[in-house]
């Protein structure tokens, strides 16, 4: 729930036209001021006056390339009051102007494209673009191949699908999961894989004696936990001193319906809070943030945390 304060600064700075315009384009592209002085029409002195309220607000971010300055949504990091009321914007508003910006835009883009080989034309936003065989799938498979892994344990596993992608950079990778069912799939998925065992339980009282593992993975699972603190304590139970804990969940959120229909007992979790959690369960946090939002509506942001278990007797702290 935001302060009156709060929304009321969020409507402000979205209320003046030439904002609303400037984000409208920067949330599809990256763009240097020359280019949005060149689309909107507008004097390069108010561009770059609106762009610095936008910064400051966290609703823009700008980055070095080569000479230039390029700025994009900070689609990662915006406050939440301002992307309630984006969100809001973008769904419902259709204007004349906007749609003359798209379409300058376009052809900016394309005149761009046409006099610079492709990579170049896309330098600085190639995340943006598709290019045959470069997936994020892909890129994970390779990153994979860096990967060295002890002990793993997979909690929350599902069907495995986690796993036969890991399991072949682990010593050994063991998939916990509540549903006979999932685990059923599990072992036919990885019926020829050698180093995998499988564990029906719950991460409240997880089948395993105390510091069993070098990393414990929960991808999706901690929205699932009836009592998140006492699944993440004993995660921390079976963590060897050292061990590392990966973690991906939603971040808080108001979409009662999305989680009804997919069993969520819990609608995500606010960073600050998670991490008092992952504390409080005797682990040190090294990242607890919003790293993501989902392009499909509703919209959802994702959290990535990564902490560890101290070595030695001494506890993490809660500051």
């Amino acid at each position: 729930m935001s302060s009156l304060s709060a929304a009321l600064d969020a409507l402000h700075l979205f209320g003046d036209p030439t904002r609303v315009r400037l984000v409208a384009l920067l949330a599809h592209h990256s763009l240097t001021v020359a280019d949005l002085t060149g689309i909107t029409r507008l004097p390069q002195s108010r561009v770059s006056t609106h762009l610095g309220r936008l910064k400051e607000a966290g609703v823009v971010r700008d980055q070095r390339q080569g000479s230039s300055t390029v700025y994009s949504l900070n689609d990662g990091s915006m406050p939440d009051d301002l992307r309630r009321v984006w969100t809001l914007l973008a769904d419902q508003v259709s204007d004349a102007s906007l749609r003359t910006d798209r379409e300058r835009c376009d052809a900016l883009l394309q005149a761009r494209e046409r006099d610079a080989p492709w990579p170049d034309a896309l330098a600085g936003e190639m995340e943006r673009h598709y290019s045959p065989g470069r997936t994020w799938d892909a890129l994970a498979r390779a990153f994979i191949g860096l990967v060295r892994l002890g002990d793993v344990l997979d909690g929350g596993s599902g069907d495995g699908t986690i796993a036969q992608l890991l399991a072949s950079r682990a010593r050994t990778y063991t998939l916990l999961d509540r549903s006979e069912r999932m685990l059923a799939a599990a072992r036919a998925r990885l019926a020829r894989t050698p180093n995998v065992r499988f564990l029906h339980g719950d991460l409240h009282e997880i089948p395993a004696p105390a510091g069993s593992f070098d990393q414990v993975l929960l991808l999706n699972v901690l929205t699932y936990a009836e009592r998140p603190g006492a699944a993440l304590a004993d995660v921390a139970r079976v963590l060897r001193p050292g061990a590392s804990l990966t973690l991906v969940t939603l971040d808080e959120h108001p979409h009662a319906g999305v989680a009804a229909h997919y069993g969520h007992v819990h609608r995500g979790f606010r960073p600050q809070a998670l991490r008092r959690l992952l504390q409080k369960a005797g682990l040190a946090v090294d990242l607890c943030e919003v790293t993501s939002r989902e392009r499909r509506e509703p919209q959802l942001s994702v959290i990535t945390a990564f902490a560890h278990k101290p070595e030695g007797n001494g506890a993490a702290h809660v500051h």
